[in-house]
């Protein structure tokens, strides 16, 4: 509301000096009020072009790797890092480790010669899975992320991998194996202590906490070409 008050004042302080200086009437000894007004209004540049100052960084964005032969991609943090190995170049064999910030083993990465995807045994419950869009046009079914837990002999085995399509088919079938791409396997699993989560609620907390998040988007982030 000072703005809209102000600017009509001031517009009639400089019309009123210009006038005064047109009748050749200059005050307080020979300096004019017009240039005094017009100095104490003059915009400032600077402060229109100069953003205001952030009391923290902008984070920076993720980065991509793309395995050697240019063909498999995804995204991680930016303060994270990939170490890669390539026992075999023919036919292609290679092996990604993603490493946090603090230079933990988050994630194992094979991809390489074929294989089949086989049925498991175990009693698997689906806490969530997305499909991965970067892979849907490269592999059938399309693979997904996945986080679930396998019960056998009362023993619970926590994961969270990229699976070939559901992790349970739609027929009830637990599905094992790695996901087809061509004449490719390609498998992602984040890496979990033997006892990761007490229970399911546990695992469920951290899965939608940050460090479970992260994680789910590096495997969604997969594409392939």
């Amino acid at each position: 509301m000072r703005l809209l008050h102000c600017a009509p004042l001031t517009l009639a302080v400089v019309l009123l000096s210009l006038a005064a200086c047109a009748d050749g009437t200059p005050e307080n000894g020979g300096s004019s009020p017009a240039s005094a007004a017009i100095s104490t209004v003059a915009p400032d540049p600077a402060r229109s072009i100069v953003p205001a100052a952030t009391s923290s960084p902008v984070p920076a964005g993720p980065e991509t790797f793309t395995f050697p032969d240019g063909r498999l991609s995804f995204s991680h943090p930016a303060d994270w890092t990939v170490e890669v190995f390539e026992p075999s170049k023919t036919p292609y064999v290679g092996t990604a480790t993603v490493r946090d910030a603090e230079g933990n083993s988050r994630i194992n990465v094979h991809y390489g010669q074929i294989a089949d995807v086989v049925a498991g045994s175990a009693i698997r419950t689906v806490i969530e899975t997305d499909p991965v869009l970067g892979l849907r046009d490269h592999s059938v079914p399309t693979p997904h992320s996945s986080f679930f837990v396998d019960r056998s002999e009362a023993a619970a085995r926590y994961r969270m991998e990229l699976t070939a399509g559901l992790p349970v088919s739609p027929d009830g079938q637990v599905r094992e194996g790695p996901v087809l791409l061509g004449d490719r396997v390609l498998s992602a699993d984040v890496l979990f202590d033997a006892q990761p989560f007490t229970d399911d609620e546990a695992a469920k907390a951290w899965y939608w906490g940050a460090e479970g998040q992260a994680l789910k988007a590096v495997l969604m982030s997969f594409s392939y070409r």
